[in-house]
C-alpha cells in the first residue's frame, strides 16, 4: 500500500459524542454519569478538521448523543458515500463483556441490566463489520471512551476472510482494559485536546505523525487514568509502516520567500530579528524548514511542533519571555494563562473583546478572543507602546510593530510571516427541534456553517451550529413549565439531561406549539425563558397517507378527509396496515391523530379514541419518528407491501434511503382535514444569558437570514418541502418523486387547543387499562387445567402486561341458571403476586357453562365502566365444549353487545378448531374488532400481546 492522500476524493468524517445520558447515576441502571466535556470534543474536533483541508464543505458530520439506531443509519450512510477517506470518532462511554471480547460503546439510551444485556449499546465487532463493507479505500477510526484499547483486539479476532478489515486503522485513546477520566465540563477531554492540537500544528499531518505527536504531548502532559494509571494512547501495530500511512490534515500552501532584489523586506525583516531575537517557546526557538518567519518560529512543549492556535510569528507559549509576535498561549492552549509575561504581538483570549486578561503585561497588539468576538484589542494599545518602547534595545522594533499592527489591525505581521490570519474559537449556536425535521434542520445548518454568509474575510468561521432534538410534547412541556429547571437543574427534574442544552433557536414542527408554550407559561409564577417566533412558517410539507403504489391505484389523492380516505381503502383489501409515529414524540404523528379523532377546534372529537387507536397495526411500541416509521417497514417486505403509514410528505423523498432491502414504492393522498407542518423560528432569550447577547442575536439573524433566503431555501427543496404561501408547490419539483402532487391546498392550520386534546385523549386510550378475564371453570376443562399450558396458567403468563394502575379482575365461568359465573379476583388494581395466588386457588366445577350469558354480563360491566377512553379488554378463555349454547339468537345477541360495548373481545380456545370459520368465537371477536386465537397460533405469546397493548405493565 501506497502513502494515502484523500484530497480530491469523495471522503467522510462522522463524530458520535454522546455527552447526555437518558439513564444515569443514580440510577442503578444507568451509566456512570454524563459527560459534558464530550460537547466540546464534538465542535473542537469538527473545527480542526475543517481547518485541515481534507475533508471538504458537507463532508464532515456530527452526532449529539445518538440513540443507536441513528449512529448506525448515519454510519452506513457514510459506508455508503465515502469513496476516498472515511473517519469514524466516537467519544462517550464504553464498556467490555465479561471476557473483555467485545467493546460496546453506549449511546444516549444505554442501560445496564444485569443478566440483560446492555441495550441501548453498539457493539464494536458490528462497527467493524460496517466499516468493512463500507466503499472507501481507508477507514480511520478513533475512540476516546474507557477500553478504547480493547478494540485492537477485536479487529484481530474480526473474521474476514475476504481482508477488508486491513483497510481499518485504529487510533485508541487508553490502553487496554483501563477506563479513563470523564474530563472537565469546560474544555474537551484531555485525548482529544491534544488530537485536535495535533491536527492543527499545521503542515501535512499523517496518521503516523499524529499518533506520535499525541502520545509525546499526552506523557508531557501525565495524564491519569482510571486508579491513578497513566493514559497512553495506542494505535493498531504501530511502528507504522511509512508506505501504509493516512493523511488528515494539510496546512495551507505556503508562500514563496521574498525576492532576493527587494532590499527593504529584507532590511526590515533583518531589523525586527535583531530586535526580537531568535527566541522560542521551552525547547529552543529554530524555524522550521521552507517557513520564513518576523524572529523564531515558534516552538511548541514539545520541541519544534507549535501548539494549537500558535501562529508561529516569533512567539512561543505563553510564559516565554520576551516572545517575539506570537500568539499567547492558555491553560491548556486556548485560553491565556493569568500572569503569562512579554509577548511582542501575542494574542490575549479575554471574555470581552479587545481586552485581555488580567496579569498579562506585555502584550503587544493580540487578538482579543472570547465569547463576544475576535476584535483586536484597541483599548490597550497605547500602554502597549508605552512598555514596548521602554524597553532596552527594542525601541525600533516596537515602534514598527506598533505602527503595522495599529494600521493593519493586526494583518501587516501576519501577511509579512506568511501565516493566515489566526481564527478563534466561534461562537455555538444551539438549536432544537421536532424530531422529523433533525436531518433537514441538520443538513441546512451543515451547509450554512460552510457557506459564505458565515465566513468572515479572513476566511474564519463567524459560528457553528449545533442541531439536537428531542420529543415534541417534552420540549413544550419543558418551555412552558420548566424552564427554572433547564436554567439551574436538579436531580430529579434536569430537562439539560432529559432534553439537552438550554436552544438559542427552537424549530417546532408548526406554530402552534409556540401558542401551547406561551399558554403553559401564562400559568406559571415565574418563566426564565421568552420566545420571540419570527413571522410566517419556513416551509409547508402536508401529513399524508403513503400508500404502496398498488394498493392506492384506485384512491382519489385530494378531496377527502382521513376517514374517507382510510374507508376507501378498507373494502378494497382488509389485510392493509396503518401505521403512525409516537403522537408524543413528533408533531406530525400528533396532527395525524387529531385526523384519526375527527376533532376540530371547539369541537369534541366525533370518533372514539379507543376504537381509533385500534384501527392502527398492532406494535409493542410506537417509533419516535415517521423517518424511524418509514425504516422500520421494509424490514419484513410482506408488512411492507400491505402497510399504509400516516407521514410528512417530504419523507417519501428523503424518507426512503434507510434500508438496504427493495422498498415498496409509495403514493401520496392529501387528506383535507389534517393540518400540515409549517416549522418556525423561534428566538429563545434566556434571563441571565446576555453575556455575549449582542454576538449571539448577530449570529442568530444571520442563520435566520440564511435559511429563509434562496440557499436555505435549497436545502429545504432538496429534501422534499413545499412553499409555505401559494399554491404550495414544491421548491424543488424538477427532483419530486413519483406520485406527489404538483400543488396541494393546504389543510387548516394546527390550532394549540385542539393538539392538546388530542394529545389528551391519546393519553387516555394509552393508559392505565381495564382487563377483564372470563376462564371456563367447566368440568371439561379438567384435562387442561394443570400446569403453564393449563387455563390458570396461560393467564398467569399474561399478568407482567399489566401493571399498578391497571384495573383487573377475573370471573370462574361454571353455572347454566341465573347465576353463570363467580368471582375468582375482584375487579381493581392489584400486586401481581396476588393475583397469581388467586389462580392458583382456581378450581374445575363439577358444571356445565352457559358462554352466551357469562358473555352478555361481561360486555355488560365493562360498558358501564368504558366511559373515559381507557383501553378495555375482555378474555375469554375455554375449550369450546359449550359452544352449543352460543347459535341462535343467543350468538346473535351477544354479537350486537359485542359491537356496541366499546371492549374488543379476545376468544382464546383450547381446541386446534376453536378460531375455524363458522365456529362462534371468530364472530364475536370480529364484533368486538378484538382477536380469536386457538392452539394452532403461538398462543401464549400472541395473548400476552393483546394484554399488554391494553395495560401498562413492565414488558
Amino acid at each position: 500500500m501506497s502513502r494515502f492522500d484523500p484530497r480530491g476524493k469523495a471522503n467522510r468524517a462522522l463524530l458520535a459524542g454522546v455527552s447526555e445520558y437518558d439513564h444515569a447515576a443514580p440510577d442503578p441502571q444507568g451509566v456512570a454519569g454524563q459527560l459534558p466535556a464530550v460537547r466540546h470534543n464534538r465542535t473542537t474536533l469538527e473545527d480542526a478538521l475543517h481547518r485541515g483541508g481534507v475533508f471538504g464543505a458537507g463532508e464532515v458530520r456530527t452526532l449529539a448523543s445518538p440513540a443507536p439506531d441513528d449512529f448506525t443509519g448515519a454510519l452506513r450512510r457514510a459506508c455508503r458515500e465515502a469513496r476516498g477517506l472515511l473517519l469514524l470518532y466516537f467519544a462517550g462511554h464504553a464498556v467490555t463483556s465479561t471476557s473483555g471480547n467485545e467493546l460496546h460503546l453506549q449511546m444516549r439510551t444505554a442501560r445496564v441490566l444485569t443478566g440483560h444485556g446492555l441495550p441501548g449499546s453498539v457493539s464494536f465487532s458490528q462497527v467493524l463489520g460496517e466499516l468493512a463493507e463500507s466503499h472507501a479505500e481507508q477507514v480511520v477510526v478513533i475512540l476516546d471512551c474507557c477500553y478504547a484499547g480493547n478494540a485492537a483486539g477485536i479487529w484481530h479476532r474480526f473474521d474476514d476472510p475476504k481482508r477488508k478489515k486491513h483497510k481499518i486503522l485504529l487510533l485508541m485513546s487508553v490502553q487496554p482494559n483501563r477506563c479513563i477520566l470523564g474530563g472537565d465540563a469546560d474544555v474537551a477531554t484531555p485525548f482529544t485536546r491534544e488530537l485536535t492540537r495535533a491536527l492543527d500544528a499545521g503542515g501535512d499531518v499523517w496518521l503516523s505523525e499524529l499518533y506520535a505527536a499525541v502520545k509525546e504531548r499526552m506523557a508531557a502532559a501525565k495524564y491519569r487514568a482510571e486508579d491513578d494509571d497513566p493514559q497512553r494512547p495506542q494505535a493498531l501495530a504501530p511502528p507504522w509502516d511509512p508506505a501504509a500511512d493516512v493523511l488528515l490534515a494539510a496546512g495551507p500552501a505556503m508562500p514563496p520567500p521574498p525576492l532576493a532584489g527587494d532590499p527593504w523586506l529584507l532590511r526590515l525583516r533583518a531589523l525586527l530579528t535583531r530586535g526580537a531575537g531568535e527566541g522560542g517557546g521551552r525547547e529552543g526557538g529554530t524555524p522550521r524548514a521552507g517557513r520564513w518567519g518576523v524572529g523564531g518560529e515558534a516552538r511548541g512543549r514539545e520541541g519544534g511542533t507549535p501548539r494549537a492556535g500558535a501562529s508561529g510569528t516569533g512567539a512561543g507559549e505563553a510564559g516565554a519571555p520576551n516572545a517575539g509576535a506570537g500568539r499567547a498561549g492558555g491553560r491548556e492552549g486556548g485560553t491565556r494563562k493569568t500572569g503569562a509575561s512579554g509577548t511582542g504581538a501575542g494574542e490575549a483570549r479575554g471574555r470581552k473583546a479587545g481586552v485581555g486578561e488580567a496579569g498579562a503585561p506585555n502584550a503587544g497588539a493580540g487578538e482579543a478572543g472570547g465569547r463576544e468576538g475576535l476584535a483586536p484589542g484597541a483599548g490597550v494599545r497605547k500602554a502597549r507602546a508605552r512598555k514596548s518602547a521602554a524597553r532596552s534595545g527594542r525601541i525600533v522594533p516596537a515602534v514598527l510593530l506598533a505602527l503595522l499592527v495599529t494600521g493593519a489591525g493586526g494583518y501587516g505581521i501576519l501577511a509579512l510571516t506568511g501565516e493566515s490570519a489566526p481564527c478563534g474559537p466561534s461562537l455555538e449556536l444551539r438549536v432544537l427541534t421536532d424530531p422529523d425535521l433533525e436531518p433537514v434542520i441538520r443538513a441546512a445548518a451543515d451547509a450554512y456553517v460552510t457557506s459564505d454568509a458565515n465566513t468572515t474575510g479572513d476566511g474564519c468561521r463567524r459560528s457553528g451550529v449545533t442541531v439536537n432534538s428531542a420529543g415534541a410534547v417534552a420540549v413544550v412541556t419543558a418551555l412552558g413549565e420548566r424552564t427554572d429547571a433547564w436554567q439551574q437543574p436538579r436531580e430529579d427534574d434536569n430537562p439539560q439531561r432529559d432534553i439537552g442544552p438550554q436552544p438559542d433557536v427552537w424549530i417546532p414542527a408548526t406554530r402552534a406549539d409556540v401558542d401551547r408554550v406561551t399558554s403553559a407559561a401564562a400559568r406559571e409564577d415565574r418563566v426564565f425563558a421568552r420566545l420571540e417566533p419570527q413571522d410566517g412558517p419556513l416551509a409547508y410539507s402536508p401529513v399524508v397517507l403513503a400508500v404502496p403504489k398498488a394498493r392506492g391505484a384506485g384512491l382519489d389523492p385530494t378531496g377527502g378527509s382521513l376517514a374517507e380516505l382510510l374507508a376507501d381503502l378498507e373494502p378494497a383489501d382488509n389485510a392493509t396496515e396503518l401505521h403512525r409515529s409516537d403522537p408524543e414524540s413528533t408533531d406530525s404523528a400528533l396532527l395525524a391523530t387529531v385526523g384519526l379523532y375527527g376533532d376540530e377546534p371547539g369541537a369534541r372529537g366525533a370518533a372514539d379514541a379507543r376504537a381509533a387507536e385500534r384501527r392502527l397495526a398492532r406494535n409493542a411500541r410506537p417509533e419516535p419518528s415517521a423517518a424511524r416509521l418509514l425504516c422500520t417497514l421494509p424490514g419484513d417486505h410482506a408488512v411492507d407491501g400491505r402497510s399504509t403509514a400516516l407521514v410528512p410528505e417530504f419523507l417519501l423523498k428523503t424518507g426512503i434511503g434507510c434500508h438496504p432491502a427493495t422498498r415498496v414504492p409509495r403514493v401520496a393522498a392529501y387528506p383535507d382535514d389534517v393540518p400540515g407542518l409549517e416549522p418556525a423560528f423561534v428566538r429563545v432569550r434566556w434571563e441571565d444569558g446576555d453575556r455575549d447577547a449582542e454576538a449571539r442575536d448577530e449570529a442568530v439573524d444571520r442563520f435566520r437570514t440564511w435559511l429563509t433566503g434562496t440557499d436555505g431555501r435549497t436545502v429545504l427543496g432538496e429534501h422534499g418541502f413545499r412553499s409555505a404561501t401559494g399554491e404550495r408547490g414544491l421548491l424543488d419539483a424538477a427532483s419530486a418523486p413519483e406520485g406527489l402532487a404538483e400543488s396541494v391546498r393546504p389543510a387548516r392550520r394546527a390550532d394549540p387547543s385542539t393538539m392538546d386534546r388530542a394529545l389528551e385523549r391519546y393519553g387516555n386510550a394509552h393508559g392505565p387499562g381495564r382487563v377483564l378475564f372470563l376462564l371456563d371453570s367447566s368440568g371439561s376443562m379438567a384435562g387442561r387445567w394443570d400446569g403453564s399450558s393449563g387455563g390458570p396458567g396461560i393467564l398467569k403468563q399474561t399478568l407482567p402486561g399489566l401493571g399498578g394502575e391497571d384495573e383487573y379482575g377475573v370471573w370462574a365461568v361454571h353455572g347454566t341458571g341465573d347465576r353463570t359465573h363467580t368471582t375468582l379476583l375482584t375487579f381493581g388494581t392489584h400486586e401481581r403476586s396476588a393475583a397469581e395466588q388467586a389462580l392458583e386457588k382456581a378450581v374445575v366445577r363439577d358444571a356445565e357453562a352457559d358462554p352466551s350469558g357469562a358473555l352478555r354480563d361481561a360486555l355488560e360491566f365493562m360498558r358501564e365502566r368504558g366511559t373515559d377512553e381507557r383501553p378495555q379488554l375482555i378474555v375469554y378463555l375455554t375449550d369450546g365444549e359449550d359452544d352449543g349454547r352460543l347459535t341462535g339468537k343467543a350468538l346473535e345477541d351477544v354479537v350486537d353487545r359485542a359491537r356496541g360495548a366499546g371492549a374488543p373481545v379476545a376468544m382464546v380456545s383450547l381446541s386446534s378448531s376453536g378460531c375455524d370459520q363458522g365456529r362462534p368465537a371468530p364472530r364475536i371477536a370480529e364484533a368486538g374488532r378484538g382477536r380469536c386465537l386457538d392452539v394452532g397460533d403461538d398462543l401464549v405469546p400472541a395473548l400476552h400481546d393483546e394484554v399488554a397493548r391494553t395495560g401498562t405493565g413492565e414488558e
